[in-house]
């Protein structure tokens, strides 16, 4: 299964998503800000195979982690599923023009959270 980065500021939300993901065999690694996420995935980069974004952060945003990371040579393989509370017509393309690979909202359906892992790490590896 995926090793997955989950950055993502709400405790709760990061046990959830954890506990569900680890449930179905992923590796969860959790940061707690954005800044903690972008170094683990510049720094760590081969232990993960997906990150999912939260893009309401309170110190570096989303947004900000998403273009800092895609702009990064070490980090930019990595790819990003945004899991936000913006669902709002536009907001998906806003997300993706971030850098984001991929777009989920709150509250999350696992199941299409699960089908877009699955898809989008079968895409990196094939």
């Amino acid at each position: 299964m995926s090793r997955v980065l989950l950055i993502e500021d709400n405790e709760v939300n990061q046990e959830l998503i954890a506990r569900f993901l680890q449930l179905y065999g992923h590796q969860v690694t959790v940061a707690g800000d954005g800044m903690t996420g972008l170094r683990h995935a510049q720094e760590t980069v081969s232990q993960f195979d997906v990150i999912l974004l939260d893009m309401n952060l309170p110190d570096l945003d989303g947004w900000e982690v998403a273009q800092r990371m895609k702009a990064d040579a070490r980090s930019a393989p990595l790819p990003i599923i945004a899991v936000t509370a913006h669902a709002m017509v536009g907001d998906r393309e806003k997300v993706l023009a971030a850098g984001c690979d991929d777009y989920t909202t709150k509250p999350i359906d696992f199941n299409v959270l699960l089908s877009k892992i699955d898809q989008i790490t079968q895409a990196v590896l094939a």
